[in-house]
């Protein structure tokens, strides 16, 4: 109600209530609102309401109209107050006309759960390590990691001791607001008797390509050389989840899968993901087939069709296995192997035709994956993955569905969109690539100027950092009920459907292109998923800098290679023995970005991940 209140006297809102018009009295008589005249009231220009919103280094007032002004404050300023309560703060003015302000009271403070860890016999928050006052820490051990309650500081439950390595996906859990991931799964009634006339396809021999250790196989791909004619199947996921049911509604809370080192925690049930909605092979499974006839003089798809069918996938396979049969190493095989290579192997000439094309609108960025290997929940190593043969071909057959996908659906759906970066941003772009001592110009227009920058940096042998700059240049890519292309990709329409069992984004489409019909709340829908992918994305890193941490504290007076990507906070990222590792040097001496340097673990926090380093001159 007061937030509300509030909103309405900075707006010269006229219309109040009489609940309203004793509350404002109230503040009158604090001499925090001032009444102008029978029906209107204004806040005390020395007096700020505002919302916590508290960050991991600073936390910022915002203000509840949007044309007035944040203000940031540290956070031994709180008094008590935490992340969304409504705080009424006093500025404070200084003579270099920086506006600052302190919390004098908690006018609607949310009730939430919030994790500490005891030190020195003090509680400290986990997300931003401040100190709360509480007498009761002196009870607890060091290291132990508390959830309480943020107003009483009240203990909930103990999670453990920051000294054992297993806490680290509780603690992310908790940070990120994912503990729903811990529950146990919903009972699951999934059976093949769909009454619908499905196109049976068991007898083409599709195949699965995918990471060794995946367990949930959402695409299936034949090619019908003669015909021309490509098949992606993917799991029909929407038959078995059907929209409002108990199962929706988790798995559109969740929105998607996490995946963890060597774990994934599914956005289904394990009896859907890795069994009746997953295209194991030799077995049927119900899914939804794009039919596409390809044109191989002008590579694009030519038309398509889209049904409900029945697939046996007659082979899975890594994508090590099908790069060795790219490189014309076929291992042991028999007949259906066979039969599948023998369109795989044109297949991936077309794809890669395909691409090429691709590539003179959109981008090829040099991405190389990081995978941490764990043992007794702890780092033994770590593995980078680049994309290969086998990946780029599968990726080809994906974007064509995604794109087909896209097309069938009417003006309002949900796509998959990537604007344009801003001028400011390639402006930025390009004067950071300048300072590398790569010169390049701002061309014609964004993709002139990417390309160009590219072309220059493969030339000076600096591809893979500078495709890094580009990379952080580019707008984040999200989900919108309205098309607006995807720009990184280089396409006018653009979805995503090839990954319902872990996309809920996927399964709406399904059911749009199933049913005609849009849902209602699809901008509710596409906020929430987007929101939800930028959170699982932090979640992940943060356990992995957890993973990382725990490493460094292991080798403390270590010395590993480190290449600076932060100038401005002396940060670097570990390239050898560890890849991946983030580190704050504590000596630069003016360094430039990417500059490699060798450094020595000196100080690891595994609480706040905060690993020091010094270099060695």
């Amino acid at each position: 109600m007061l937030k509300e209140l509030f909103k309405k006297i900075q707006s010269a809102d006229k219309t109040y209530n009489k609940t309203e018009l004793i509350e404002i009295e109230k503040f009158i008589k604090k001499g925090i609102v001032i009444k102008l005249d029978d029906e209107t009231y204004e806040l005390n220009s020395k007096y700020k309401v505002a919302i916590v919103n508290v960050g991991k280094n600073l936390v910022i007032l915002e203000d509840l109209i949007s044309e007035h002004k944040n203000i940031k404050i540290e956070f031994d300023q709180l008094n008590g107050a935490y992340n969304g309560d409504l705080v009424l703060a006093k500025r404070v003015f200084n003579p270099r006309s920086r506006v600052k302000a302190n919390i004098i009271e908690v006018l609607d403070g949310k009730k939430n759960d919030i994790l500490v860890y005891i030190k020195e016999k003090s509680f400290y928050t986990v997300k931003e390590n401040i100190k709360l006052e509480n007498k009761g820490a002196s009870s607890y051990e060091e290291g132990e990691v508390l959830l309480v309650d943020n107003k009483s500081i009240e203990l909930i439950k103990s999670l453990g001791n920051i000294a054992d390595p297993k806490i680290d996906e509780l603690i992310s859990l908790h940070l990120y607001n994912e503990v729903i991931r811990t529950q146990k799964p919903l009972e699951v009634d999934a059976k093949m008797n769909d009454e619908n006339q499905r196109v049976d396809l068991t007898h083409l021999p599709f195949c699965t390509i995918d990471p060794n250790s995946a367990k949930d196989h959402d695409d299936a791909i034949y090619y019908d050389k003669d015909e021309e004619v490509l098949y992606v199947a993917i799991a029909d996921v929407s038959y078995f989840v059907k929209e409002g049911s108990a199962l929706d509604k988790l798995a559109f809370l969740k929105s998607t899968s996490i995946y963890l080192p060597g774990k994934v925690l599914p956005m289904l049930p394990n009896e859907l993901s890795e069994e009746m909605c997953s295209l194991k092979e030799g077995v049927d499974r119900y899914s939804y087939v794009f039919k596409i006839q390809l044109d191989l003089k002008n590579k694009c798809a030519k038309k398509s069709q889209l049904f409900e069918a029945i697939i046996n996938s007659h082979r899975k396979y890594s994508y090590g296995r099908i790069d060795r049969v790219l490189e014309g190493k076929l291992d042991q095989y028999g007949d259906v192997d066979k039969t599948i290579f023998d369109y795989i192997l044109p297949l991936y000439e077309i794809t890669k035709n395909f691409r090429a094309k691709r590539l003179e609108n959109g981008y090829d960025f040099r991405t190389t994956e990081l995978r941490q290997k764990l043992k007794n929940f702890k780092i033994v190593s770590v593995d980078s993955e680049s994309s290969t043969a086998s990946h780029q071909l599968i990726e080809e057959c994906m974007l064509l569905a995604n794109i087909e996908a896209s097309k069938k659906v009417n003006n309002v759906g949900i796509y998959r969109i990537h604007e344009e970066p801003s001028l400011k941003a390639i402006s930025r772009l390009v004067d950071d690539v300048n300072i590398l001592g790569v010169k390049v110009k701002v061309q014609n227009d964004v993709h002139d100027t990417i390309t160009h920058i590219q072309k220059k940096a493969k030339a000076s042998m600096m591809s893979e950092e500078i495709d890094e700059l580009i990379i952080q240049s580019q707008t984040q890519a999200k989900y919108s009920s309205k098309n607006l292309g995807h720009f990184g990709l280089g396409f006018s329409s653009y979805s995503h459907f090839t990954s319902p069992i872990r996309r809920y984004s996927d399964l709406v489409l399904h059911r749009i292109l199933k049913s005609k019909q849009t849902p209602k709340n699809i901008d509710e829908i596409c906020e929430h998923i987007s929101l939800n992918e930028r959170k699982v994305a932090q979640l992940v890193w943060d356990y992995e800098d957890r993973k990382y941490a725990r490493w460094a504290n292991d080798n403390i007076g270590s010395e590993i290679k480190v290449k600076i990507v932060d100038t401005d906070r002396n940060r670097a990222v570990s390239y050898d023995t560890i890849s991946g590792l983030k580190v704050t040097i504590d000596n630069m001496k003016g360094q430039k970005l990417f500059t490699k340097l060798r450094v020595k673990i000196k100080e690891v926090d595994i609480i706040t991940k905060q690993v020091i380093c010094s270099v060695k001159y």
